[in-house]
């Protein structure tokens, strides 16, 4: 393999199409656009009323790694290879937070030959998407300090509020604080947090939502906190009249972004909730108007298929009402190496007896998608030092797991290096085999749900509850937050609740220590582990390597 550039030099290089011309082959005229520049547009939300005519596809993968798997640039290539062989296919992905940009993980407009453009804006402000939510999360905030300080009329309980604040940056030390110090001018003495934007439920609400009235519904929905005395009624976003300014900071954040993709298809990139704690999904806007405007529309969930996949399919498509036709597995010999007990440092060597350890992870990756009834294929991200007889042993693991095989070197050849996949997809499609459903019924008592996930997703024996999540599950279903999806927050790392636990572990039990509601959203957060909400910044930061040339063009945004 010759040198392949750097991500941010192949997109300097790009020549892309003005975006009224891309947003035409959708048969999208100037009416249906708000231009953004040349180069970026918000569409308009009627487009998502539209009769659905495409066929959904997700991508999803096997339990990330330090190796890299490559989800959102095989999205990405897949989506150019679909195009490259005569297919009318469109791209929705999420829109990236600036805390990882600046932090450890780099940008998430794919990689390589396989990415969305303009890389640089969609890495930064973009459409000023991320704005818009963090200002109506701090207007909530606002309001509720406000409220305390003018007489606290809902006899809200200062001890018992849970609505945090938020920012989009990787700041550790805001985690805990005090605020409102300084005297009776400053607003009621209290303890505060803060979670970092994808983490916010405005964000989870801006990628649910199915209408404007939809959004301010949900908005209004939002708990804030609790009165104090032992009845403990819940106080809502609605109870401080704040739903009605919230929705109207929100009016252009919820229209979807239409930009393109490094060879000049479509690409929808909008919301970007975490795939660990929140659903790791785009928003059902965009993907509603993908499916009314494309043949074939591909999307992403956050991490593996124990996160994002369970997520997109038991969150997002009920209440999208979407019908995925098939999936996307995304797997490499490296990782799945790591998950075989191999260092990081030793994944360039041949090593079958690690890869045999680690293969079981992928075997239960495939289970957990055709367990919803959706077929698979296995994009195998090749890398040039993976083996011959490795790439053998990942092939005939999968198909006796009951799924398609392909390669995949979208990174380093574009949409060419996906046709194998593409190919491979619009079998699947072709064959019409997929009959999705949700794995619990959204009625069913919150223990169950949870107990279905551990044990169907992640092959776990059960859950086991602290205290706390024992007194929040009752207080929940008291409320009527019982007859909700369940959202799992836990470590992206392992099937498990503990990081270190890799491969397939069988006859384990997770503990969830913490049961909270996302009223507005629409589901219950069960928090098993340790989950950050807000992420640090590592010892060596990207933002130490990026800087602005005085031509204006940007270096060091990978």
């Amino acid at each position: 393999m010759g040198h392949v550039p750097s991500d941010i030099e192949i997109a300097q290089q790009a020549t892309l199409r003005p975006i009224v011309d891309v947003a035409a082959e959708l048969g999208l005229g100037a009416d249906d656009l708000d231009l953004y520049g040349k180069y970026k547009a918000k569409i308009a939300l009627e487009v998502a009323e539209r009769p659905a005519r495409g066929k959904l596809v997700l991508v999803t993968g096997i339990n990330p790694t330090a190796a890299g798997e490559g989800k959102t640039t095989t999205a990405v290539g897949v989506t150019q290879a679909l195009r490259r062989i005569g297919h009318n296919a469109t791209l929705c992905i999420r829109e990236p937070s600036l805390g990882p940009v600046f932090g450890v993980k780099g940008g998430a407009a794919g990689g390589g030959y396989a990415q969305v453009l303009p890389m640089e804006d969609i890495n930064l402000h973009f459409t000023g998407d991320f704005h818009a939510i963090s200002s109506a999360h701090a207007l909530l905030a606002a309001m509720l300090d406000n409220h305390l300080h003018q007489g606290n009329t809902l006899g809200i309980d200062s001890r018992r509020i849970t609505w945090p604040r938020t920012i989009d940056m990787n700041d550790r030390a805001l985690r805990d604080c005090v605020i409102g110090l300084g005297g009776v001018a400053n607003g009621v003495v209290r303890e505060e947090r803060w979670v970092i934007i994808p983490a916010s439920e405005v964000m989870a609400i801006v990628a649910l939502a199915t209408s404007p009235a939809d959004l301010e519904q949900r908005l209004g929905r939002i708990i804030v906190g609790s009165t104090a005395g032992s009845d403990r009624r819940p106080v809502r976003a609605s109870d401080l009249k704040a739903s009605g300014a919230m929705a109207m900071l929100l009016k252009d954040a919820i229209r979807p972004n239409l930009v393109q993709t490094l060879e000049g298809g479509p690409a929808f990139v909008h919301a970007g909730p975490f795939g660990n704690i929140a659903h790791g999904c785009n928003s059902i806007l965009a993907t509603r108007s993908a499916l009314s405007l494309s043949d074939v529309v591909v999307t992403e969930a956050g991490f593996g298929s124990d996160l994002g996949a369970e997520k997109f399919f038991d969150i997002k498509c009920r209440f999208g009402g979407l019908d995925p036709q098939a999936a996307v597995l995304v797997a490499t010999v490296r990782a799945l190496k790591m998950n075989g007990g191999a260092s990081k440092n030793a994944l360039k060597q041949e090593d079958i007896s690690a890869l045999e350890r680690g293969l079981p992870n992928l075997e239960r990756h495939i289970e957990n998608v055709r367990q919803f009834g959706v077929p698979v294929v296995v994009g195998v991200n090749r890398f040039t030092t993976d083996s011959d007889r490795e790439l053998q042993m990942v092939a005939e693991c999968a198909e006796r797991a009951g799924a398609h095989v392909a390669l995949n070197e979208v990174w380093e050849k574009g949409g060419e290096g996906g046709v194998e996949l593409a190919r491979a997809v619009m079998s699947l499609l072709g064959e019409g085999k997929a009959r999705f459903a949700p794995i619990y019924e959204a009625t069913a008592p919150i223990r169950e749900k949870i107990d279905t996930i551990v044990r169907k997703v992640y092959g776990g024996d059960g859950a086991d509850y602290a205290p706390k999540a024992e007194r929040s599950i009752q207080y929940l279903e008291s409320i009527g937050l019982g007859e909700t999806p369940v959202c799992m927050a836990k470590t992206q790392y392992s099937l498990t609740d503990d990081a270190s636990v890799l491969g397939r572990p069988r006859g384990f039990r997770i503990t969830v220590n913490e049961v909270y509601p996302a009223a507005g959203a629409g589901f219950v957060v069960a928090q098993a582990g340790d989950i950050m909400t807000m992420p640090g910044l590592p010892k060596e930061p990207a933002a130490e390597r990026m800087a602005i040339r005085p031509d204006g063009s940007i270096v060091g945004l990978f």
